[in-house]
């Protein structure tokens, strides 16, 4: 595995029980945009340390422009406050680039569940063929794409052909 592959892999929790401690407390924070994932669920939250008694979080948003780091910011301050750890600072890091690989298999399946068609997995630098994707409603191939974005810029939307219900699609990156 290259060291860019090894970078652009899904962080463990920190070793300390008190950095673990703040790991858990910005976890807590769900995405403003697909509030049914956790910031750890989507990947997003990349690294969480204690500086001088201090918690800092490191995030990475799903693209650089994002509209919700603001508002992920501000709610993990808060979460970190509300957990016991005040004075938290939030920083955005934007190298490695977020990839949908970063995404648990848990938010993976809780995208599923609210009826968005979940990213698939890319395998390395393997471009994967997909022949459409699968239908979180009833499982069928058989779509098609409305719309290059849907409700938010990282996804979009499609339609199922058998049972005819749209649903979001969360793009791979």
């Amino acid at each position: 595995m290259s060291t860019l592959d090894q970078e652009r892999v899904a962080r463990p929790r920190p070793d300390t029980e008190a950095e673990r401690a703040v790991w858990d407390a910005a976890a807590t924070v769900n995405d403003p945009e697909v509030p049914v994932l956790s910031i750890e669920d989507l990947g997003v939250l990349r690294a969480a340390r204690l500086v001088e008694g201090l918690p800092v979080v490191d995030i990475t948003p799903t693209y650089s422009g994002c509209p919700a780091v603001d508002t992920i910011r501000d709610d993990i301050v808060t979460a970190l406050d509300e957990h016991g750890f005040p004075g938290g600072r939030v920083n955005v890091v934007l190298s490695p680039a977020w990839t949908t690989d970063w995404m648990s298999e848990q938010g993976r399946r809780k995208l599923e569940e609210h009826g968005i068609a979940p990213p698939a997995r890319r395998a390395g630098s393997v471009v994967s063929l997909d022949f459409g994707i699968r239908c979180p409603r009833c499982g069928s191939l058989h779509t098609r794409q409305l719309a290059r974005f849907g409700s938010t810029s990282c996804k979009a939307l499609y339609v199922c052909q058998r049972c005819r219900e749209p649903f979001d699609h969360f793009k791979e990156h």
